[in-house]
Order: structure tokens, then C-alpha cells, then sequence
């Protein structure tokens, strides 16, 4: 199977731009978690705009049906939630808490195409997926509070996925329509607290407002590299680029910003690993046998 090296980059660059997206989110401690995303919703529907513009895409804004942009609003405020509960989590020193969130997310992935699109089991997703429930039970046990951040994280964006799975839309298309959804609300909350004094917009300084206004490229730009990169790999090799991101979260965690990182963590995460690496490993070999048979049936 050849690999398309523009594909690989382009992967790298997306899930590495997400996974360092923390380190920008830090500098934002200025302002609330949801007007964080109230202008990060604002900022990438401008840049959005131009990205469909440039593509091409409105085209397919106007062929999307009325049930399309009602699911759309449901999978922006997922993402959005997402986003707040993210954000909130590299404010308060939870990063940790969200690299886990999305370790278990390919995992809970799995579990959501058995429950909406029935898929099946194979013998090594089962025990990968035992292996991070015992992970999560370990967290539950030996702090006694059930790990809820990223469960949450890892919860709204499984859902998230799931929605735009059954919708079919391209990337840059789904999220410019959803982010232009919740811009209302976004909008809505900004105004509001300007108009109350409060928020970046009535007391922020010219500094800060461009780096909430960042918020907008740090959204769009990873997401152009994962389109590009979606075209030029099978997904049996992008999925691996996807560990990337929480990987990267987790060393900035505990090496860069000094989160305690307790034995007890290590358990979990040590359970959480195994499973992504047994998950991972049965994923590509049920690739490679799927393409051997349908190599030999060509023959």
C-alpha cells in the first residue's frame, strides 16, 4: 500500500496543531471559558467563509436540506460544549483530565457503531475495550471520583462524530454551517456581556481582543490540514495519526505546566494505552486481511 507523503504531513501537522492547542489556550486565562468560545465560534465562521469560498463550496450550503442544517445545529452545540468543557479544563489545570478524554474517545467510538449502526465486535475490540473500562474503574476506585472530564470530553465529541457520520458533509463545509448555527448564541453572549462592561470586548486591550481573534485560525487551520490529509491516506493509516494529539496534551501536562501525575494515574492511563495499542494493531490487521481477499478476488 503506498502512502502518500503530502497525506502524512499534512496529518502530522493537524493532529500536532491540535495537540499543542493547549499552550495557546493557556495564554486566554483573561477571559471566561465560554466567551473563549464564543469568539472562537465567531472568528471561524469569518475564516470559514472564506475557506468555502475558495473551495467552492457554497454550492453545497445551498443543496443542504432543511433535517441537514437541524442535525448540524445539534452537532454545533455538541462541539461547542466540547469546546467550553476543553477549554475549561486547560484553564484549571485538567489537562490531564482531557488527554485521557481523548485516548478514550476511538475507543467509545467503537462502542457508538454498536449501538446506532450495529456493528460488531471482534474478539481483540472486546478485550481493548475491557481494558479501558478497568482503567476508568481504577481512576473511580483509587481516587473515588468517576474521571468525569474526560468521559465528558470523550462523550460529546464520540456523539459529535456520530451525527456528522450520518450526515455525510465535508469538513470545511459542516463546520462553517455549524459554527454559523450557534453564531446567534455566540454573538448573542457577547453582546450581552459588553453591553454589562463585562468581557474582553468593554474592558480588553487591543492585545488581547487579537488573541481571542486567533481563536479562529487555531480552529480552521488544523482542520484544512486533516481535509487535505483525509483525501491522500486510507483511514486505516489516518487513524493512527490520531494519538498524536492527546499524547502531546499529556506531555505538556505533566513536563511542561507540572500537573500532578498520581501512581494511581498510571494505572489508568497504562490500561488506556494498552487497549489503543491492541485496538490499533487489530485495525490494521483486519485492513490488511480485507485488502489481501479483495486483492485475491480481483485475481
Amino acid at each position: 500500500m503506498d502512502i502518500d507523503r503530502r497525506g502524512v504531513w499534512f496529518a502530522l501537522a493537524a493532529y500536532g496543531l491540535w495537540g499543542i492547542a493547549p499552550v495557546y489556550f493557556k495564554f486566554l486565562g483573561f477571559a471566561d471559558p465560554t466567551e473563549v468560545v464564543a469568539h472562537r465560534v465567531v472568528w471561524s465562521v469569518v475564516l470559514l467563509a472564506v475557506v468555502i469560498t475558495l473551495r467552492g463550496g457554497w454550492r453545497t450550503v445551498r443543496a443542504l436540506t432543511a433535517p441537514q442544517l437541524g442535525w448540524l445545529a445539534v452537532s454545533g452545540l455538541l462541539i461547542s460544549g466540547n469546546w467550553v468543557l476543553f477549554v475549561w479544563a486547560v484553564f484549571n489545570d485538567r489537562m490531564l483530565d482531557a488527554s485521557l478524554g481523548y485516548f478514550i474517545n476511538p475507543l467509545l467510538n467503537v462502542v457508538l457503531g454498536v449501538m446506532f449502526f450495529r456493528e460488531w465486535l471482534r474478539p481483540a475490540q472486546r478485550v481493548a475495550l475491557a481494558l479501558a473500562a478497568i482503567g476508568v474503574a481504577n481512576e473511580v476506585v483509587a481516587v473515588g471520583v468517576v474521571p468525569w472530564v474526560g468521559l465528558v470530553l470523550a462523550l460529546s465529541f464520540g456523539l459529535y462524530g456520530l451525527v456528522r457520520k450520518r450526515l455525510a458533509v465535508g469538513s470545511a463545509v459542516g463546520l462553517g454551517m455549524e459554527t454559523t448555527l450557534v453564531l446567534p448564541l455566540a454573538a448573542g453572549y457577547l453582546l450581552t456581556a459588553a453591553s454589562a462592561g463585562e468581557g474582553s470586548l468593554a474592558r480588553g486591550d487591543p492585545a488581547q481582543l487579537a488573541l481571542l481573534a486567533a481563536a479562529g485560525p487555531v480552529t480552521v487551520l488544523p482542520l484544512v490540514c486533516f481535509a487535505a490529509a483525509a483525501v491522500r491516506l486510507p483511514l486505516s493509516v489516518l487513524g493512527f495519526f490520531q494519538y498524536i494529539a492527546p499524547s502531546a496534551m499529556f506531555l505538556l501536562a505533566v513536563f511542561v505546566y507540572g500537573e500532578p501525575f498520581r501512581p494511581s494515574q498510571l494505572v489508568t492511563f497504562g490500561c488506556i494505552w494498552a487497549a489503543l495499542v491492541i485496538f490499533s494493531w487489530e485495525a490494521l490487521y483486519h485492513q490488511r486481511r480485507l485488502h489481501r481477499q479483495l486483492a485475491g478476488g480481483k485475481a
